[in-house]
């Protein structure tokens, strides 16, 4: 099949990667112009580069304006493959091949569609995270599912962890639902909108830590934030503090979240949850910190005495 292809940064390099790989033709390949933007900067192979090299004609655009409708026309593309692309696709392109667009998508939709899936996942203890292949329609991320393919959540998995789990489902997600696509199958799953979430794009305000936050759900904020994500932080003594390691406190600590209260081990505890004052919550084992100047310690190191408080601000 004739295959025009949006995407960006390494999800739609590993997809491109998988189409020049297969039995397709790609024709043209749509991406986004590189971004400054904190989390666009990571994981950001080149889509445009990877196209060039094969010699195959390549549209950079931020959005799929109508004047993006004249090579695409020309290309005459039997399907639409896209995947990470960053904003709204509209009818009179998405509808133009014969056989529709087919967008991956990394969460388990209908569940986290929207933006940093893995992330928001992790944060909420999701049990597992996935990669999902369908036809794309006039709401973002909503059409009938393909396939869906998923992957457990490890109790000490990373986002980093999870990405590099997850790109491994892209290239085979992708030509194995094109081959189901060129089949002339057509009945595919309805997602049940009953059960639908869909997230916004994280920013700096969304790593701030929060102590009334139970010790578990900060645990998976920190892992959710791991490098080379933006790292959670806190204020001490009104400088920033990136928290890049920390677990689940082994003991029980009573008093005002986010008191730096206890070296437990290797780890200094911070007393974390809206009831912590009933002594029956465990607290943040904090076991290491990334200064503002870049500079990695451990928490013991840093920590010299115990006393005073992590806030939310300066």
């Amino acid at each position: 099949m004739r295959v025009v292809m949006f995407g960006y940064q390494t999800w739609g390099h590993r997809t491109l990667r998988a189409l020049l790989d297969s039995e397709h033709e790609v024709v043209l390949v749509v991406t986004h112009p590189q971004s400054e933007h904190a989390y666009e900067r990571i994981w950001s192979d080149s889509v445009a580069d990877l196209a060039a090299e094969h010699g195959i004609p390549v549209e950079i655009r931020n959005r799929p304006d109508d004047d993006l409708l004249v090579p695409l026309k020309e290309a005459a593309p039997d399907v639409i493959v896209a995947t990470n692309w960053r904003t709204w696709i509209p009818p009179q392109v998405f509808d133009l091949p014969r056989l529709g667009t087919l967008n991956v998508h990394d969460s388990l939709l209908p569940k986290y569609a929207g933006f940093s899936p893995l992330i928001w996942a992790l944060i909420n203890g999701e049990k597992e995270v996935g990669v999902t292949a369908h036809m794309m329609d006039g709401e973002l991320d909503a059409g009938d599912i393909v396939l869906q393919r998923s992957v457990e959540v490890g109790p000490r998995d990373t986002t980093t962890d999870l990405f590099h789990k997850t790109l491994e489902l892209f290239g085979p997600i992708t030509t194995d639902g094109l081959a189901l696509i060129e089949s002339g199958r057509t009945d595919w799953t309805p997602q049940d909108r009953s059960q639908a979430s869909f997230f916004h794009k994280r920013s700096d305000e969304d790593n701030r830590i929060d102590w009334t936050w139970t010790a578990e759900e900060l645990d998976r904020l920190v892992r959710a934030q791991s490098d080379p994500y933006p790292n959670a932080y806190t204020f001490h003594r009104g400088q920033r503090l990136r928290i890049t390691a920390a677990r689940v406190s082994k003991g029980v600590y009573g008093g005002t979240p986010g008191r730096i209260f206890y070296r437990e081990d290797d780890a200094v505890v911070i007393v974390a949850g809206a009831e912590a004052r009933r002594g029956t919550s465990h607290g943040l084992a904090v076991e290491r910190v990334r200064l503002d100047d870049g500079t990695d310690l451990g928490a013991t190191e840093y920590f010299r005495t115990m006393g005073g408080y992590l806030t939310r601000h300066p």
